[in-house]
């Protein structure tokens, strides 16, 4: 084969290469999930509108019902609009109302026509929230145990002495499941530490058990039939993590806080709880892992339905939840 023909050859597989990253990186979106996930997301902001089962947050229903009308769906749109033309949790807005009505509109709603006139011919503006946030890279490609791709900061110094202080043989069961389950052996360490400092036989006041302090519903949900069994807890604790990684996308912070306290705290609260137990321990693991982010696969579970407000600077937040 002449030079020239390698070099031909070459070039092709380097673009094959370039064409396959791209398509990677920039998947095909499925409208058909989009609109089913949007669906979901309109149920949950009926429930929370109405009370249904849960305490009534018009706001939370507002924030809810904006991000199934970005993923396509009319109805959403329609109830978006009238949250904003009467204020309900939102402050009045008639050029984002006019907005939501003409898009439910387009799509054969026709009480969206009659809103339009409704909202004295306002010049359609569209809404903040229709604006999609940028989230932290979603990165699932681990080599040898580490993120291969950005989006992950880590502090070496800190990285090796996690390492060099927990027993050998945690770190030789962390490094060989964490890379089974896309955590950073690291963070799991790093809970580890917080947890049970190391103890496989670590029971704490509220039945937490074993090196990763699963509680019974935690054990029982991610299957974990013997709790002092160190390999089966340290798999239940990391489908824990990367089950809360994936609904906080990659939020240490947020991580950390629910793996205290409880995802559903978490979201309560808009953000780390104003528990001292709980910020020092969030401040223990992210200061013993050395990380700030973390990857995490979108395809383990929707995020966090109020990550969206918990990402919104405080004063803004409170500001919505109250109608302001």
């Amino acid at each position: 084969m002449t030079h020239a023909l390698l070099k031909r050859c070459a070039a092709a597989v380097l673009s094959l290469c370039s064409a396959v990253a791209a398509q990677a990186a920039s998947p095909a979106e499925d409208p058909e999930a989009r609109l089913q996930m949007a669906l979901l997301l309109r149920a949950d902001a009926e429930r929370y509108e109405k009370g249904d089962g849960v305490p009534r947050d018009p706001a939370f229903a507002a924030a809810m019902y904006c991000r199934a009308a970005r993923g396509g769906d009319a109805e959403s749109q329609f109830r978006l609009g009238w949250i904003y033309a009467y204020a309900r949790g939102v402050p009045r807005n008639d050029a984002w109302a006019a907005y939501m009505f003409k898009l439910a509109a387009d799509k054969g709603i026709p009480q969206g026509v009659e809103m339009l006139k409704m909202v004295g011919g306002s010049a359609p503006e569209m809404p903040d929230c229709m604006i999609p946030p940028a989230p932290p890279p979603a990165v699932i490609t681990m080599v040898n145990g580490a993120a291969s791709a950005q989006g992950l900061v880590a502090d070496p110094a800190q990285r090796a002495r996690l390492f060099n202080t927990a027993p050998k043989k945690v770190v030789d069961l962390v490094k060989k499941l964490a890379p089974k389950y896309s955590v950073q052996p690291e963070l799991a360490l790093a809970i580890m530490r917080a947890e049970s400092n190391y103890d496989p036989a670590a029971v704490s006041p509220r039945n937490a058990q074993g090196l990763m302090q699963l509680i019974p519903a935690t054990a029982e949900r991610f299957n974990v039939r013997d709790p002092f069994n160190e390999e089966q807890n340290v798999r239940g604790g990391l489908a824990y993590l990367r089950w809360l990684l994936a609904y906080f996308e990659g939020d240490l912070k947020l991580v950390a806080a629910a793996y205290n306290a409880g995802e559903g705290t978490v979201d309560r609260y808009l953000g780390v709880p104003p528990y001292e137990e709980t910020r020092n321990y969030v401040s223990k693991v992210l200061e013993s892992a050395g990380l700030t982010n973390h990857p995490y696969d979108a395809k383990i579970t929707r995020p966090s339905p109020r990550l969206e407000l918990i990402r919104k600077p405080r004063v803004e937040a409170v500001g919505l939840r109250r109608g302001r």
